[in-house]
């Protein structure tokens, strides 16, 4: 009788004489990064692409998650040159709205997928924004400089911190101030504001033509060959946190087991 086994050396163990129909599967859980705001056009599809992006480019194999209804994600995607690192995309807006399902969109990427990026839409709260903070590893939260956005976000960060999934299993968190105009009182206030968390401030991204034609390409900052330095120096931090806080939850998901 034939053994049934797997083309897939790595997530098939050997034979086992005594068993010899047996078959272990060891498969690593992907690290899910949530981009998440309640207040519309603070720019997390902006993020979420370009750190969808970097992954891709560092060997991992990547999927990107859209649940706004607007699909600003899959659009990207959609433009994206199939010369470039390749990004799995599911567009979870079409037929698993997060009211009804936050898990599906674990059926629907490759089954070694490494990263997963989240895009959520706007107005996020409730069980909603908790059942999502259940499925994520870590969350990033990009804020404008704005009086009606940092009023937003003190709301927002205030609900995270709030919801029962955050409370039961605490998580790394991040803010991101997006849109940048430096030297202004409005991004004075908005430092000020950040600093002034509990949680990181990370990085400042300038207001930038650079991001909208990046956009219109299926692009990010990772994807230039001649790329801007100032770009560059904005997101190393950024890079520099997520490589961190994922070595860190790996060395914490192998002490466990």
């Amino acid at each position: 009788m034939s053994d049934d086994t797997s083309n897939n050396n790595s997530d098939t163990a050997k034979p086992n004489p005594f068993r010899p129909h047996a078959r272990v599967i060891g498969m690593t859980a992907p690290v899910r990064v949530m981009i998440a705001n309640a207040k519309g056009g603070c720019g997390k599809t902006t993020l979420a692409t370009n750190v969808a992006s970097h992954f891709a480019h560092g060997g991992e194999l990547t999927a990107l998650i859209d649940y706004d209804p607007q699909g600003s994600s899959m659009d990207w995607l959609a433009a994206r040159d199939v010369h470039l690192p390749t990004i799995t995309g599911v567009a979870a807006y079409q037929k698993h709205a997060p009211q009804t399902s936050t898990k599906s969109w674990a059926l629907r990427v490759p089954a070694n997928t490494s990263r997963v990026v989240i895009d959520t839409p706007a107005g996020l709260s409730g069980n909603v924004l908790s059942d999502l903070i259940q499925q994520s590893d870590t969350i990033l939260i990009p804020v404008i400089p704005s009086a009606i956005d940092i009023r937003a976000a003190t709301g927002f960060i205030r609900d995270v911190l709030l919801s029962r999934s955050y409370r039961m299993n605490p998580k790394p968190i991040a803010v991101i101030a997006n849109r940048v105009r430096k030297n202004t009182l409005i991004y004075a206030k908005l430092e000020k504001f950040l600093n002034s968390l509990q949680i990181p401030f990370i990085t400042a991204l300038r207001d930038t033509q650079f991001y909208v034609r990046a956009s219109e390409h299926g692009l990010g900052i990772v994807d230039f060959d001649q790329k801007d330095k100032k770009d560059v120096a904005e997101w190393q931090p950024l890079v520099d946190w997520l490589d961190q806080t994922i070595g860190e939850l790996r060395q914490s998901q192998q002490a466990s087991r």
